[in-house]
């Protein structure tokens, strides 16, 4: 599935492309780090390419041109996914191409750019919490009406799951919804139950929770509506 949809829209990309320098670009192909960052972290989580451009470009301070990784632009909104090598980016990084890289990250963040990095070992060694990073960078530009079949109590917790990067207490839930913690773990008993949250530590009683990333944010099904915010 994810082959033939990444081929899709890539195709659809460079057909749609009037701009010769980034039609040049998308027909020679992502990196490798990009293509599994889609593959194993993004499409897995999101389910669809839609608003996802590959190597963005855009004007630099002395009028020149950069390319964005891949640009999250729902509704106009201005997100970008870098994908950071560890050969490329870090281990041989000269003094000069060092400072470009942070003026480059200082004027998008200034041009209203949110800056996502995303390190190429994490995506092999920490996928679980790489798909928590685009849940929460997803949810910077899109909101999402919870499953039907929630009540509000189980509504809201997801979505406080969905904004947090790290398990929770029932504790902290308790405050947020404004319950007794006894009745909050009722709620999320009954969430890991449906398979929305999942426990992420403890034994018996001292539990912490979050959101269970193979239920999460589907853009391309039916299992939860999608809205832009204002």
């Amino acid at each position: 599935m994810f082959t033939k949809q990444y081929e899709l829209w890539m195709q659809k990309q460079i057909a749609e492309e009037k701009n010769h320098r980034r039609r040049e670009l998308l027909e020679k192909g992502l990196s490798h780090g990009t293509v599994e960052f889609l593959r194993s972290i993004w499409y897995p989580v999101v389910g669809s390419f839609d608003h996802l451009h590959a190597e963005w470009e855009v004007r630099d301070f002395h009028q020149g041109y950069r390319y964005l990784d891949l640009a999250f632009m729902p509704g106009g909104a201005k997100g970008n996914i870098e994908i950071q090598d560890y050969r490329t980016h870090a281990r041989d990084l000269d003094t000069r191409r060092f400072k470009d890289l942070c003026r480059r990250q200082s004027l998008l963040s200034l041009d209203g750019w949110i800056w996502l990095p995303v390190a190429y070992l994490s995506i092999r060694e920490e996928p679980e919490f790489c798909k928590q990073l685009v849940l929460s960078f997803v949810g910077k530009f899109l909101s999402f009406d919870a499953d039907a079949g929630l009540d509000w109590l189980e509504a809201e917790t997801v979505r406080f799951a969905r904004r947090l990067l790290r398990p929770f207490t029932p504790n902290e839930l308790a405050g947020h919804l404004r319950i007794t913690e006894r009745y909050a773990r009722k709620v999320l008993h009954r969430l890991v139950d449906s398979n929305h949250l999942v426990v992420a530590s403890g034994n018996i009683r001292y539990r912490t929770y979050q959101l269970n990333v193979g239920d999460s944010l589907r853009l391309s099904d039916g299992r939860a509506k999608k809205r832009y915010d204002a």
